[in-house]
């Protein structure tokens, strides 16, 4: 498995899916979401049984961390996306999302790459500040500066110490700051 290319695939379908979120009808994106999440499960649960399913058992082998349920990071990126819409006004999931696409994103390539100074979780301080940086920047276009740092630092410190998935995490709790702070 090729982390840099999961993460640029991650980076691209979770602006992919926000932007989706933010252009359709919020009644259309629910049934998306759920559609995703069913027809997922089902994938998920025949490829780890051991069948092999064209064109989609290829795509999970290769993006896919070992000893992970079979399209375990889609299946909670889509959970994550659908909880945030269903809880939050529409345009607070879609940033949310961005946060969730930006900063584990960069914070894992980042971290990866050049990632010297470990500082929690196997998680390290140059990745975490690289996707601060690079998420309050994006999010300056949609927020006020000092909301977008905030949101970005504070979602950074809890995918830092979260011990759950972070496509779960880290949408929710982007929007739970965006809420308190807009």
């Amino acid at each position: 498995m090729n982390e840099s290319l999961r993460q640029v695939v991650h980076l691209i379908f979770g602006l992919g899916i926000a932007g989706f979120v933010l252009l359709v009808d919020r009644d259309i994106a629910l049934s998306v979401l759920m559609l995703a999440l069913f027809v997922g499960f089902i994938l998920s649960d025949a490829i780890s049984r051991g069948y092999t399913i064209p064109a989609v058992s290829p795509i999970i082998a290769g993006l896919e961390r070992r000893d992970a349920a079979p399209g375990k990071g889609a299946l909670f990126f889509a959970l994550g996306a659908l909880f945030c819409l269903i809880f939050f006004a529409k345009e607070v999931a879609f940033m949310g999302l961005v946060v969730l696409a930006l900063l584990d994103s960069v914070t894992t390539l980042v971290g990866v790459r050049f990632g010297r100074t470990r500082i929690y979780n196997h998680k390290s301080l140059e990745g975490t500040l690289a996707g601060i940086g690079v998420t309050a920047i994006v999010l300056c276009l949609l927020v006020p500066p000092a909301i977008a740092l905030t949101t970005a630092a504070v979602t950074a410190l809890a995918e830092l110490v979260s011990p759950v998935d972070d496509n779960l995490v880290i949408p929710v709790v982007a929007c739970l700051v965006l809420v308190l702070l807009l």
